[in-house]
């Protein structure tokens, strides 16, 4: 099944919400728990993405290489204009069980910046 999505105004966590029950495919009458449903989602302007509240100031995204001194923090204010794409896929990410098809399902996700003409 293929899912298009408008992310223009939509709040980060209410469309990360959607986005992953679709992914786990609980709403298919075919729904296994061991298999990764055959659904594939494009979700276009995510430039348009809107948070509620303080967050976009306040909330912190981390990663660390490994090295020592090596912490890297950015808000999510610079997440959004450096790339609007990786926000909402961590948003995604963390919505979904964490087990071995986290990723088999996060690649059957489309991210884009504008919108796009099917």
């Amino acid at each position: 099944m293929n899912y298009t999505i408008d992310a223009k105004g939509k709040v980060v966590g209410r469309l990360a919400s959607e986005i992953a029950i679709l992914l786990n495919g609980k709403h298919l009458p075919s729904y296994r728990t061991n298999q990764v449903p055959d659904v594939h989602i494009s979700v276009f302007n995510t430039d348009l993405l809107k948070m509620t509240g303080k967050k976009l100031g306040q909330k912190l995204y981390r990663r660390h290489s490994g090295v020592l001194g090596n912490l890297k923090e950015e808000t999510a204010k610079h997440l959004l204009e450096r790339d609007s794409r990786k926000l909402i896929r961590l948003a995604v990410s963390g919505m979904l069980p964490k087990n071995k098809l986290r990723s088999r399902r996060l690649t059957q996700i489309r991210f884009y910046k504008k919108e796009i003409h099917i």
